[in-house]
């Protein structure tokens, strides 16, 4: 996309020069629409019951003009866009969890690791009814975020509606620092287990650092990596690339393609597996997308790993960020082009199909799915491009009904390693 930038101008005179300009660029086609939103805004602003602020007006209209384009496409606000640096570049007081809109209401993609949500037992799929006492059905996004992060010691009180409770219930909750999601990892026998919750500034880094590490705890008999991205939502692109380049010794990771042919960018991966070419797994669900499907896509595409679990999420579109004023007047969210996996796939609505189909700890596949919803079900979702590839079903590995697992799909990776089961 080409470089360029824009300036929020103020209301009055200001609007209407803004006008003259648009219709200057965009000629008498536009003009005619514009012109309608401009008598709407100064009827509003000199009928309305009270006297509202211009500020509010415009800012209202941005996020009215993006939002109605497709689900990802929105206007931050000043105070929003800050929130959203800090979360790919800091720190922030919080209870450590990841949420949505489902129906309005405010809904827990994932609790992060050990943190107040998570030692809260907080689950994926609860809703938030208040905070507080004070009810948010119905609130922007970024509101209820707000209400949620605070100083850290502070305490908040939640009121949450799990699916099968019959009744709301309370839960008391402390702040805490909660640092941007890190990578973790773990050695599990003569397995490294590496965990990437999000894609923020320091993943490349924090997995290059998990490989390093697992090499020198399990030493020359480790037989390969457990890659998990479950319910990891996405994050930046460029470390994304980063993440598949560091298992890949060259080809294709990612193109992306806007509405200009000339514009298409693609990704390629530079010589070098820091994985010495032992086998990988890559662990993906329903809360898998973008970044992590871009990722799950380039090793499956270049049969560097074998993708295990569920259908991800199916999010194929590339947003931009766009300050107005250096960020003053806030910036526009707003999506830009699809992505597409090394094979030339798309993966927008679709999802990428696991090579192992294997069901979590339920013995519906669809549940956690069925929670949160996936890219296809969003109002305004992009249209799939190509024919999807379909799941079989019927060939998905269910957990012994009669035994209990800590994490099925966990260890079902690990028996793949160590060669126990004979699955492509």
């Amino acid at each position: 996309m080409k470089g360029f930038s824009l300036a929020a101008l103020g209301a009055g005179g200001a609007f209407c020069a803004t006008f003259a300009l648009l219709h200057f660029a965009q000629g008498a086609d536009s003009s005619a629409e514009l012109a309608r939103f401009g008598k709407a805004y100064a009827v509003v602003r000199a009928n309305y019951v009270e006297q509202p602020q211009d500020q509010q007006l415009v800012e209202g209209a941005l996020t009215g003009m993006l939002g109605d384009l497709d689900p990802h496409s929105s206007y931050f606000d000043p105070r929003t866009y800050a929130a959203m640096q800090v979360k790919t570049e800091g720190q922030y007081g919080g209870l450590g969890m990841i949420i949505g809109l489902d129906d309005s209401l405010v809904t827990i993609v994932s609790p992060i690791d050990d943190t107040p949500a998570s030692r809260a037992h907080l689950k994926a799929g609860d809703h938030i009814l208040a905070i507080d006492g004070k009810p948010i059905t119905g609130q922007k996004l970024e509101d209820v975020q707000d209400k949620l992060r605070g100083p850290a010691g502070s305490k908040v009180r939640l009121n949450i509606l799990r699916q099968g409770v019959h009744d709301p219930f309370d839960l008391a909750l402390t702040r805490e620092v909660i640092a941007v999601e890190a990578v973790t990892h773990k050695r599990e026998g003569d397995l490294g287990y590496i965990k990437i919750p999000a894609f923020n500034e320091n993943t490349d880094t924090g997995l290059r650092k998990a490989v390093t590490e697992l090499k020198k705890q399990i030493g020359p008999n480790l037989k390969g990596y457990i890659v998990d991205l479950r319910d990891d939502g996405g994050g930046l692109l460029d470390q994304a690339v980063a993440v598949a380049d560091a298992f890949l010794d060259g080809g294709e990771i990612v193109s992306i393609r806007g509405r200009n042919k000339d514009e298409t960018q693609r990704f390629d991966a530079q010589p070098g597996d820091i994985a010495d070419g032992k086998p990988i797994i890559v662990l993906v669900n329903g809360g898998s997308a973008s970044a992590s499907e871009i990722v799950a896509g380039a090793l499956q595409d270049h049969k560097r790993a074998r993708i295990e679990g569920t259908l991800t999420f199916g999010k194929g579109s590339v947003q931009t960020v766009i300050p107005l004023d250096n960020g003053k007047s806030g910036a526009l969210h707003m999506t830009t082009a699809r992505y597409y996996t090394p094979s030339g796939r798309s993966i927008q609505t679709t999802g990428i199909v696991p090579d192992v189909m294997v069901a979590d700890n339920k013995a519906d596949t669809n549940v956690f799915q069925s929670l949160i919803g996936r890219e296809a079900d969003l109002p305004r979702h992009l249209a799939a491009e190509g024919t999807p590839l379909k799941s079989d079903v019927a060939s998905v590995i269910r957990p012994d009904p009669k035994k209990t697992y800590a994490d099925f799909q966990l260890s079902y990776a690990e028996d793949l390693l160590h060669g126990l089961h004979s699955h492509r």
